[in-house]
């Protein structure tokens, strides 16, 4: 009995000490591992908070597609107003006429704005009524060069230099649905802005529902980073029926021809009729 009780104490005291070691070797693992195991569970979360903000982002997207902001609409007014004046003069029956232009090309001596052939069509006839460009206060006097009155649009010019240009979108970058801007050369903050959406997109024009009150036609028409798509107006009417809720805005490129010289069909590097 009493080798018995020694041989059990040898065997129990044996696996004790096993069973230690084996504590202590997992012990000692886990002490090694454990800042792996934390980072990987760090990243595990950083990757699924992503995850998370990516789907939010996805299931907001169609909602700020209906109604910009207004931190979009400063920012964007901000960065094309520079570009844009109020265009200031008569109709051909005495009242004023009011419209904005916006830059094409501008060298260091004179610059070439666009705009509505509807705002200026009684300074097509001798004598016509001057033609001035406002802006923050100062009064520029311009002239109009050429016309399309179809297209209803009229180039003017002015005899100062260094003056920004809008970037022009890519051809075939408005299409149905996008959120387009109309920014006008009057406002407190230097213009004021519209916004809709793009209806129908042809060889026609673009067809859009953003406002275009008296002094939005001839303003640019962009999209959210400034780029000027077409021209705004209240006149143009490719399908024989006069505007109401939904208006055309005339791509800015048709006025590559017979308004203006552009390489290529791009951009205007000078101007001329």
């Amino acid at each position: 009995m009493a080798l018995g009780a020694a041989f059990s104490g040898a065997v129990l005291y044996a696996y004790y000490e096993y069973r230690a070691d084996r504590s202590d070797s997992l012990a000692e693992e886990y002490a090694r591992t454990f800042e792996d195991r934390l980072q990987q569970s760090l990243d595990l979360i950083a990757q699924e908070e992503e995850d998370a903000k990516a789907a939010v982002r996805a299931e907001l997207e169609p909602l700020q597609q209906l109604a910009a902001g207004g931190e979009t609409l400063a920012r964007l007014l901000e960065q094309v107003s520079p570009s844009v004046f109020f265009v200031s003069t008569r109709g051909v029956d005495g009242a004023p006429a009011a419209g904005t232009a916006f830059v094409v090309f501008s060298d260091n001596d004179q610059t070439f704005l666009l705009t509505s052939f509807n705002t200026v069509r009684a300074a097509t006839a001798e004598p016509g009524p001057p033609i001035t460009l406002l802006k923050g206060g100062e009064e520029i006097p311009a002239a109009l060069l050429t016309w399309e009155e179809g297209k209803d649009l009229a180039l003017l010019r002015i005899d100062r230099g260094g003056l920004e240009r809008l970037p022009w979108a890519s051809g075939g970058s408005a299409n149905v649905g996008d959120r387009v801007f109309s920014v006008s050369g009057l406002g407190a903050a230097g213009g004021a802005v519209s916004q809709g959406l793009i209806a129908d997109v042809s060889a026609s024009g673009i067809q859009h529902d953003a406002p275009v009150g008296a002094a939005f036609q001839g303003a640019p028409l962009v999209n959210g980073n400034g780029e000027v798509l077409g021209v705004s107006s209240r006149a143009y009417a490719p399908l024989g029926f006069a505007p109401e809720a939904v208006f055309f805005a005339v791509p800015v490129r048709d006025s590559c021809g017979q308004v203006l010289r552009c390489p290529d069909g791009d951009e205007a590097v000078g101007a001329g009729g």
